[in-house]
């Protein structure tokens, strides 16, 4: 699809996107580049594709890009992804936290919190002394996370969602803070995405379960769709609500 942002919009912007190796953060980067920012490109194990987004970025938009390899629930890594992306930026405007999970095995039982709430949290404050007045922070989640107190999910998504819904409350509340600093935060949401790895990962665990959303929804984004949503959530106003809420909603209750 046709970039959702005009060409020069974040020329002499930085941006860094978690997980942006593959799938939704890959494509928001490539958005972002388009609209001109240089771009931080995350990623956790997955470093040759992450190269490969990052000389594609740089052919197609002149980009200046930086590749850094973290793993978000570990301080120490996020620390040294700040770190690098200070000696090479000397900040960042725009952070874009997409990464999540917690359907993997062999993690720990407590790996969808420390990874959907605390690393957010944690990537947030070691970014915050890169940020000055103007910047924005998007953080990016589900309908199934985002309305999980009023509207049950699949048993095999509950976890997920609860902790990505833990991860929203913690962010929403810096909001004050944030707004202090001149730094701005808004979340955007949507149902379940087409030919993600998460909703591969449910339809395998729970035959028919994105057949079903489909249907119910009308319509579910697809990985482009959705991150275009997410890159104009990096430059358009910040709604009163601080929320970006994409697609049908109509079978999800209100929040509490």
């Amino acid at each position: 699809m046709s970039n959702p942002i005009p060409a020069g919009t974040l020329d002499g912007k930085t941006a860094l996107v978690t997980g942006s190796s593959r799938g939704v953060g890959a494509d928001t980067a490539t958005f972002l580049a388009a609209a001109g920012a240089n771009l931080v490109i995350n990623f956790r194990n997955k470093a040759p594709r992450a190269e490969k987004l990052a000389a594609k970025l740089n052919e197609d938009h002149g980009t200046q890009t930086l590749v850094v390899g973290a793993d978000l629930t570990d301080a120490d890594s996020v620390s040294s992804m700040m770190g690098a992306a200070k000696d090479v930026f000397g900040g960042l405007d725009i952070l874009v936290l997409n990464a999540s999970g917690g359907m993997e095995a062999n993690m720990g039982d407590d790996y969808a919190m420390r990874l959907n709430r605390d690393a957010q949290v944690g990537v947030l404050e070691a970014a915050l002394p890169l940020m000055a007045a103007g910047s924005r922070v998007v953080f990016v989640t589900s309908h199934q996370a985002h309305f999980i107190r009023t509207t049950p999910t699949m048993p095999e998504y509950e976890a997920v969602a609860l902790s990505k819904r833990a991860g929203e409350d913690a962010l929403r509340e810096r909001i004050p803070s944030l707004a202090e600093r001149g730094i701005e935060l808004v979340v955007v949401s949507a149902d379940m995405i087409e030919g993600t790895i998460t909703a591969t990962l449910l339809n395998r665990l729970n035959p028919g379960a994105i057949d079903q959303r489909r249907e119910q929804a009308g319509k579910l984004l697809n990985v482009s769709e959705f991150a275009a949503e997410i890159a104009q959530a990096a430059v358009d106003p910040v709604p009163e609500n601080n929320e970006r809420i994409c697609g049908d909603v109509s079978s999800f209750g209100p929040i509490e």
